[in-house]
């Protein structure tokens, strides 16, 4: 069997959902669980929707009928006829929505941001279910929150994997038998049935976790690009395609910050030798790229830029070393604000990190980790790592920057910059 994964551009319109509904009758003979992303930018809509109810602002609820608008918009357009059930099990899911708002935000924003934004996978599931059914391939909607177990921590589950994999493998291959079946990527739930979600664009996370545990013949993920590239389209005017690479170099690209997959994905699909597919829902010809067991390096150096980073320096105020307790206290800190790192170094008397520009939670840090350090920082600033790098490749992104922190190692360098 396989498992497809489609994110949210690949059916964020009518012609979208119409377009899944053609790459899978390409595989209508086969043994297929597809994961489905929320819909378009809804994602984007519900998290906003969390703040402004958190906050007590009215726009909460106007923001909750945009939401409804648009999916009702494609669901006309998908089903025209008014009576189709599709209609009603729609509203009843943004239903959940409305409940929460009715009552005053009392629960921790974590909790509350997990109940309401995986609304939009729920949505989303539901029409493409039906959809193919009207289309004839018989399929069947399942609630990946009964298969996925996690544990308490919202926005991050971590996944119990026994618990999962017991559960997978006793109920779905059966059902896969007889039908497609279309479940929700970003979700699971707690043991006591607390809706959790694994990270954001964390849909490509369930599919490998959906075909680790049913030991799938291979994971295509749906994008809106023709594979994975050797950079962003947004940063280099020309870019070249990766027919294939390591599931080490596709980990280490994903660590680094390449967007074209979820961090997460990678293990559970190298642990099984499960191979993925990284396709264009556009050119459904174009091989695009093979994630698999290899010893080829890249063929190619790869580029990846991330904008907006913070550099933070810390110093012991008595002038003590760096040394194993305090880089304890600090790395627990960084956790307790939930701040990644996205590049670290450390002297003996100084530790430096670089991380993303994410508001509130960089400011409640700095003032946290000033109890008991000396602490300087600075914003603005540019991450570049290069895979396979070369002195021509560092000096093509040095034009009009000056590096503040520079590490290498034999196949990774990394250059923390500023504009000049």
């Amino acid at each position: 069997m396989q498992v497809f994964k489609f994110g949210g551009a690949s059916v964020k319109d009518a012609e979208g959902v119409a377009n899944l509904g053609r790459i899978v009758a390409t595989h209508k003979n086969k043994a297929l669980l597809i994961v489905v992303s929320a819909m378009g930018k809804t994602t984007n809509l519900l998290e906003e929707l969390v703040k402004c109810y958190v906050q007590g602002m009215d726009s909460a609820a106007n923001l909750l009928e945009e939401a409804k608008q648009y999916h009702r918009s494609i669901t006309m357009q998908l089903f025209p006829d008014a009576s189709h059930p599709v209609h009603n099990e729609v509203t009843n899911r943004f239903v959940e929505i409305d409940w929460i708002l009715e009552e005053s935000a009392m629960d921790p924003y974590d909790y509350l941001y997990d109940q309401i934004v995986a609304v939009g996978e729920l949505v989303s599931t539901t029409i493409v279910s039906h959809y193919l059914n009207t289309i004839g391939l018989q399929s069947r909607w399942i609630d990946a929150r009964d298969f996925i177990l996690t544990d308490n921590s919202h926005r991050e589950g971590r996944v119990d994997w026994k618990v999962t994999t017991a559960r997978i493998q006793e109920r779905l291959p059966e059902l896969l038998e007889s039908q497609l079946l279309i479940t929700q990527g970003f979700i699971g739930s707690t043991s006591e049935n607390f809706t959790t979600t694994l990270g954001r664009e964390g849909s490509d996370y369930s599919a490998a976790i959906f075909a680790a545990c049913l030991q799938a013949e291979s994971l295509t993920i749906w994008k809106d690009v023709p594979g994975v590239l050797n950079a962003d389209p947004k940063w280099f005017d020309q870019t070249e395609l990766i027919p294939e690479l390591s599931y080490l170099d596709a980990i280490e690209l994903t660590y680094y910050g390449a967007t074209v997959i979820h961090p997460k994905t990678i293990k559970p699909l190298q642990n099984k030798n499960i191979p993925l597919f990284v396709k264009s829902f556009i050119d459904i010809e174009n091989g695009g790229t093979q994630i698999k067991r290899t010893n080829e390096s890249l063929p190619v150096p790869s580029f990846i830029f991330k904008v907006n980073q913070v550099l933070i320096s810390v110093l012991p105020k008595d002038f003590s070393f760096i040394v194993e307790d305090n880089l304890s206290d600090i790395f627990s800190r960084f956790h307790a604000h939930k701040i990644k790192v996205n590049m670290m170094h450390n002297s003996a008397v100084n530790f430096s990190v670089s991380i993303d520009d994410t508001g509130g939670n960089v400011s409640a840090l700095l003032s946290d980790l000033q109890t008991r350090y000396d602490v300087q920082h600075q914003g603005g600033l540019e991450l570049i790592t290069i895979r396979y790098y070369n002195q021509q490749t560092i000096d093509r992104v040095l034009v009009e920057k000056e590096i503040i922190m520079e590490l290498r190692d034999s196949y990774t360098c990394q250059l923390l910059v500023r504009k000049l």
